[in-house]
């Protein structure tokens, strides 16, 4: 592989935002790869992988460059010459990057590999709390299966199409993908493209979701001509799943309260042909109060740790605290108490996270079933999704049922 100069430093510009400047690698990558327009597909997938890949690997690195934050461009040039050298890329003459010690560089990698907070690249609170809660066996395979790139996932949009003709349809734009077993909606893509730059996308065929992410709203056993309220809607993946499967019939209620979000799920809604959907920003908390006893069925896909999702969001682990999981349990806790109110005697819940944590999942559960506001509430079936048995996110899904008598 022939580095080329722009390429490097606009991946070390980009390391300097999300490291110094705490910015999300996610939004950093989208906006850097706008800079040039003569940038291929190749350079933009240069940038964006090496970008992400120093991002996942930040703590072993920076141990093997022995360089700490807040870090000089020296510093950043020193990261990315780690990165090369594991990699076998020969690094180029250049006045920024320095006589780089490759024996060294192995020998520390070999070294350090034996150290799992090292080799899978995690603070020291994180691999203590995955360890308590998952226990040693597990906790190591799941945030070595955390730390693989995570494949992309569309999933059919069937208000518009069947995946066999969104199959066809990307075929004919050059992209290739396969169907995944168990997954009616979900096609897997062969190689990493820009999905949405095609036709298909612009006509509303699909949304890119993950494969777990895609069972949520078939675990909520919707109807068409129901009454769903979508309770943390944000922009709107789920919420889109549950009107394509309610095949437009019957109102989804989307509430959230960020409303830029429900304005980001308008825009998405109008390209998938969705028409049973009303967003309503929470500004006070009469807009949950008035729903009260009114749903048929309700989705909490409740704000979480993610850490289920490190494989598409690395930097995560950099930007975690400990009492943030302390603080986002007490409002999972407050949501399920104050949301499951909106439920109708008879009606169908579904609490969900994107986290692999039985303190965010089923022990919220448990912890909502034996207190006052789930008194009336039993679950039904529930399932915890490892990224290590499935190669897609770490996820968690409830159904419980209001067992009041109307």
């Amino acid at each position: 592989m022939r580095l080329h100069r722009n390429l490097v430093f606009a991946t070390i510009d980009a390391l300097a935002e999300i490291f110094n400047e705490g910015k999300y690698a996610d939004k950093v990558i989208e906006k850097t790869l706008k800079r040039d327009k003569r940038w291929g597909s190749r350079d933009r997938s240069f940038i964006a992988e090496t970008t992400y890949d120093i991002v996942r690997w930040k703590r072993l690195y920076t141990e093997i460059a022995e360089v700490k934050a807040p870090y000089s461009r020296e510093n950043l040039f020193r990261l990315f010459a780690v990165w090369a050298t594991l990699r076998g890329v020969n690094l180029p003459d250049w006045k920024q990057i320095e006589p780089t010690p490759s024996r060294r560089i192995k020998g520390k990698f070999d070294e350090l590999s034996k150290i799992r907070k090292y080799r899978e690249s995690v603070p020291d609170w994180l691999d203590e709390l995955g360890v308590k809660e998952l226990g040693e066996k597990v906790w190591e395979k799941e945030i070595h299966a955390l730390n693989q790139q995570a494949p992309v996932v569309l999933r059919t949009n069937t208000l518009k199409t069947t995946r066999d003709n969104l199959r066809s349809a990307l075929k004919d734009e050059g992209i290739m993908a396969e169907p995944i077993k168990g997954f009616p909606e979900a096609l897997q893509l062969e190689e990493r493209a820009n999905v949405f730059k095609t036709e298909a996308f612009k006509n509303g065929f699909f949304e890119v979701q993950d494969a777990s992410s895609q069972l949520v709203a078939n675990f909520l056993e919707v109807e068409p001509g129901m009454r769903v309220v979508d309770t943390c809607a944000g922009a709107g993946g789920k919420t889109l799943h549950v009107a394509a499967l309610m095949e437009n019939k019957g109102q989804i209620i989307a509430t959230d309260i960020y409303e830029n979000k429900l304005r980001e799920l308008k825009r998405r809604a109008k390209r998938a042909g969705a028409h049973n959907i009303e967003p309503r920003a929470i500004d006070s908390t009469k807009v949950v109060k008035k729903l009260y006893g009114t749903a048929d069925r309700v989705l909490i896909d409740a704000p979480c740790s993610g850490l289920g999702v490190l494989s598409r969001n690395p930097d995560a682990k950099w930007k975690l605290q400990p009492e943030f999981i302390e603080t986002i349990k007490k409002t999972q806790e407050e949501i399920l108490n104050t949301y499951s109110r909106i439920l109708k005697p008879g009606g169908k819940m579904v609490y969900a996270t994107c986290s692999v944590l039985p303190s965010e999942n089923q022990e919220q559960v448990e912890k909502f079933l034996a207190g006052e506001a789930g008194k009336s509430f039993k679950l039904l079936k529930d399932q915890k999704i490892l990224s290590s048995e499935t190669g897609f996110d770490g996820f968690y899904m409830a159904l419980l049922e209001n067992t009041a008598k109307s």
